[in-house]
């Protein structure tokens, strides 16, 4: 945005044109009228005191000076107040962009003085879809389970997905796999919580208890096994029904196997579990044995359905 409101020779649809000075100084890095602070460590009343001696200084090149606050809710309350009086009365020349996660935790009167824009979390497929094409791009070979784990690890965030799959090229030397990528992220993989309600739904106590000894043996604590089972179980409800089945991250191949399963189960099983789960999940840090705690818990699920007494 900084860079396409100072081009000198926009494009019809509003884009920066990459060719005028302004913004060739821009790619390049050494353009003087793009400023960033990070609010984080520069949160002080003398940190603003001097943007605002900066900001009455006109632009050397190009139409507007351009200031990118990052981590903006970290300022001080002085460091807002000091901020406020050229935020109501800027020069002409002087823009500002406010970038935070907290929106809430803004001053109102920062806040009603400015445009605000929230941005969505990008959606598991468009991540995937933009996966591809880096790696097609790259000449990096991958599997598509792979892309999809990248994707849910980064839950929402596309830089955080290019930085995960950045990373993992160089430590796979551009093979990835679908396999090598649960490995390296230390994810669970679905195909056990699938097996697991298998287990569950059966009644087989003793399955379930040897795929959780096995799930241990690979280096998974209880914690992250009664997380991942809450958010299974949670998936499978939500595919009971063909409308919400579209609220499951994930390709189209997986929704079909979550909503098989789930008419398997049917909604009272699934609500049982989903209660017993999130009860031991909460409560597990307050537990001496941990993995007996699991255990029981398993026992409880897999026990649900059989007659009392």
């Amino acid at each position: 945005m900084a860079k396409t409101i100072n081009c000198e020779h926009r494009t019809a649809d509003g884009e920066a044109c990459n060719e005028c000075d302004s913004c060739r100084s821009f790619n390049e890095g050494a353009s003087m009228s793009i400023f960033e602070l990070d609010a984080a460590s520069n949160n002080s009343v003398d940190n603003m005191r001097e943007l605002v001696k900066q900001v009455y200084i006109p632009p050397q090149t190009g139409k507007y000076k351009v200031y990118i606050i990052d981590e903006v809710h970290m300022l001080s309350q002085a460091a807002f107040n000091a901020f406020l009086k050229t935020l109501e009365e800027p020069p002409t020349y002087a823009k500002f962009i406010l970038a935070t996660t907290e929106k809430h935790k803004i001053i109102p009167t920062i806040l009603s003085r400015c445009q605000v824009f929230d941005f969505k979390r990008i959606e598991n497929e468009d991540i995937v879809r933009h996966l591809k094409y880096v790696a097609d791009s790259e000449g990096v070979k991958y599997e598509e389970g792979a892309l999809e784990v990248i994707a849910r690890k980064a839950e929402g965030g596309l830089r955080d997905a290019l930085s995960i799959f950045d990373q993992l090229v160089n430590f796979t030397q551009g093979q990835l796999t679908y396999q090598g990528v649960l490995e390296n992220l230390n994810v669970l993989d679905s195909d056990y919580y699938f097996k697991l309600t298998d287990f569950l739904h059966a009644g087989n106590l003793s399955g379930a208890l040897l795929l959780y000894q096995e799930i241990i043996g690979k280096g998974f604590g209880g914690q992250h096994f009664l997380t991942g089972l809450c958010e299974h179980l949670r998936n499978l409800m939500v595919s009971l029904d063909p409308q919400t089945l579209k609220l499951i991250d994930g390709g189209d191949a997986l929704r079909v196997r979550y909503g098989q399963q789930a008419q398997q189960c049917g909604l009272p099983a699934l609500l049982g579990w989903l209660n017993t789960a999130s009860e031991y999940e909460y409560k597990f840090r307050e537990a001496n044995n941990k993995n007996l705690f699991v255990e029981v818990c398993l026992m409880k699920l897999a026990t649900a359905g059989m007659p009392q007494g």
